[in-house]
């Protein structure tokens, strides 16, 4: 863990939805990230008042054209927030930013990890799961991957064309998508809230030993993980990442 404010430098930026827009960041001297981890962003007013931000990092270490010392953020416009209304529509390439990171030793996939992999995601929660599907792609690794996505209405997936590029890569990711609000047409269930039942017949089973990786909001988190419990699985094998505040993800 890098404890140490840097520098930040913003290198690209664009829209990922509506409300979300990928940030590319270059860290002279980083050495690169591991799947899954995080950084906290600092920001000063001109008056000395400081906020502070967690951000889940969406890219792989070097990968998809990124140099080792960049990585990219996906941040989710929150309409009170004091921080991501800045990130999504006020910040520019070339601009600066005080970062800490990257953070987390939990919460990662690693390329030698050879087991299936269950990632199931709840809204921005896809960010960090995000990086470890690339992270798998770009090693073309071959631990089952699936990835289950909670979103609200079709408009609000992040990464839409990558995942579905990813699913036909040389270590192909499976996805799953349950639509909270709003389907695409002609989709075969009816939106609504992802159920115990849902998630039962989407994800790996328990005879096949998965390793679950779980973020979103805190209720989402809380009945995913008691589910998947309830289900058989270990929950050792159940890792757990929430939204927001200084030491969790975005």
């Amino acid at each position: 863990m890098t404890t140490a404010w840097r520098v930040a430098e913003v290198v690209a930026a664009h829209e990922e939805t509506a409300t979300a827009r990928t940030i590319r960041l270059r860290i002279p001297g980083l050495t690169g990230h591991l799947a899954g981890q995080h950084v906290d962003i600092r920001l000063t007013a001109p008056d000395g008042y400081q906020a502070v931000r967690s951000y889940s990092i969406a890219s792989a270490s070097g990968a998809d054209g990124l140099a080792v010392d960049e990585f990219e953020l996906t941040v989710e416009e929150l309409p009170d927030g004091e921080v991501s209304p800045y990130l999504v529509h006020g910040l520019s390439v070339g601009d600066q930013l005080e970062v800490r990171g990257p953070v987390g030793g939990w919460f990662v996939w690693r390329t030698g990890d050879a087991g299936p992999v269950q990632l199931i995601a709840g809204g921005s929660g896809v960010v960090p799961l995000m990086s470890m599907a690339r992270a798998h792609a770009a090693a073309a690794s071959p631990a089952p991957f699936r990835l289950l996505y909670s979103a609200r209405t079709p408009m609000s997936v992040y990464y839409r064309d990558e995942l579905m590029t990813l699913g036909e890569a040389t270590a192909p990711l499976r996805v799953d998508y349950v639509f909270t609000r709003e389907t695409p047409p002609d989709w075969p269930t009816p939106a609504g809230r992802l159920t115990a039942a849902g998630l039962n017949a989407l994800v790996l089973p328990a005879a096949e030993s998965p390793t679950f990786y779980v973020c979103g909001s805190t209720p989402f988190v809380e009945a995913v993980s008691g589910w998947l419990v309830d289900a058989g699985h270990d929950p050792d094998r159940v890792r757990t990442e929430r939204y927001g505040g200084i030491g969790g993800a975005q």
